[in-house]
């Protein structure tokens, strides 16, 4: 289990290789139970519909790596950050290799001094 994230930055890199990981059980603590997703193709409300998805997109994309650039903060404070970036991804689809990218914004929440994602929104 990853340790907590000590700033929002730091959290968003914890989140980043977690994913990274392909493990569902490195991303689930970092999710907060009521989190909300938007993903090009859907939307997803509650820790385990949102791990479900993420596990989806690690069965069809192997050997992913995930990346996040250009990570702005709009907004943070010791309770809420919010943040959005540009991201990337590598891997293989169907045994050919594939890339794309796109846009996310982020909403963490610090739940008893541990940072959480609330809320994600990536699009292409």
């Amino acid at each position: 289990m990853p340790e907590p994230a000590a700033s929002p930055t730091a959290f968003i890199r914890t989140y980043e290789q977690a994913t990274n990981s392909h493990d569902i059980t490195q991303l689930a603590p970092l999710i907060a139970p009521d989190a909300v997703y938007w993903f090009t193709d859907g939307s997803h409300r509650g820790r385990d519909a949102v791990l479900t998805a993420i596990g989806g997109t690690f069965a069809t994309i192997r050997d992913e790596v995930y990346r996040i650039d250009e990570l702005e903060w709009i907004t943070a404070d010791s309770n809420y950050a919010v943040c959005r970036h540009r991201f990337t991804w590598t891997g293989t689809v169907d045994g050919q290799p594939r890339s794309g990218g796109g846009r996310g914004t982020n909403v963490l929440v610090n739940n008893e001094g541990a940072w959480h994602m609330l809320h994600e929104h990536l699009s292409t």
